[in-house]
């Protein structure tokens, strides 16, 4: 497994693999678990070669103390890649990346990002288009593989690889799950004891708003989820709503033939989870 930190290595490296090699690249900030590991095993599962990167992105970060405090595990992530057969890592320096000039390029993207993430998370999306975008630019990868996990952000890249014409197929994977359903995050290691116990209950909550999906109108049902975190003393809701998968604008009135997911962001202390569902 080859690790480099220079953008120039990295170009060098994958322009010399031979012209018909596909590789399938998975973007990562670290402080990798089970989740990371699918989707790498699914870019195994279908390229030649496969190239992970490993950067904590400042400019997608609206709050300060977020990028500070976001799980760093540098050793134990390369023993991971190297367990499942990672061709490439590629760990660069924010001067690496920016230069001298940390800030992210300004992005439409058809108004997906205004909705969910986008209103609670300014100039997140403008981050994580920018650095996506980069990336792509160094690696030039065949498919990139993104979880499910971040919808609105699989969807967003989309778009930017439609729009800017980008040569590379993006491939959503399944959202992985720890055993009493709490989505998998990086982030979940930071939860205190009772925050972690009381986690699942997010996952719970929106599988039981899928099942009232088939018979009841979307406003009865936020109503209900509302409700139901207000149950849950170490849990604030910080949005729940249905939207369509494609456009990601709030349900008014169900369409047929539209895909629908029911999207949430929980506060537990100091961290917050974001979940979702196919409806």
């Amino acid at each position: 497994m080859l690790v480099f930190a220079k953008i120039k290595s990295v170009k060098q490296k994958i322009s010399s693999l031979k012209k018909e090699t596909s590789v399938g690249f998975v973007p990562t900030m670290g402080a990798l678990h089970e989740g990371h590991l699918s989707l790498i095993k699914h870019a195994k599962s279908e390229n030649d070669y496969v190239a992970v990167s490993i950067f904590v992105n400042p400019t997608q970060f609206d709050k300060k103390e977020d990028l500070v405090n976001y799980p760093k595990t540098m050793d134990s992530d390369l023993e991971m890649l190297k367990s499942v057969g990672c061709d490439l890592v590629f760990i660069p320096s924010a001067a690496e990346i920016y230069a001298n000039n940390i800030q992210s390029q300004l992005f439409k993207f058809d108004g997906l990002e205004h909705q969910m993430e986008g209103k609670h998370r300014k100039g997140h999306f403008d981050g994580v288009g920018t650095i996506v975008k980069k990336l792509f630019e160094i690696v030039t990868p065949t498919k990139s593989y993104f979880g499910e996990k971040d919808f609105q952000q699989l969807q967003i890249i989309k778009k930017m690889v439609e729009l800017y014409q980008v040569p590379v197929q993006i491939i959503g994977c399944d959202i992985y799950r720890e055993k009493d359903g709490l989505a998998m995050s990086s982030r979940n290691v930071r939860l205190t004891k009772e925050h972690r116990k009381v986690a699942p209950f997010i996952y719970k909550t929106i599988k039981e708003a899928k099942n009232k999906f088939g018979t009841k109108n979307a406003s009865d049902i936020m109503q209900w989820v509302e409700q139901e975190f207000e149950k849950q003393p170490l849990l604030e809701l910080e949005y729940f709503e249905i939207a369509s998968e494609k456009t990601l604008e709030t349900i008014g009135i169900k369409q047929p033939g539209e895909k629908y997911r029911a999207f949430i962001a929980v506060l537990a202390g100091e961290i917050r989870l974001i979940d979702n569902i196919s409806l």
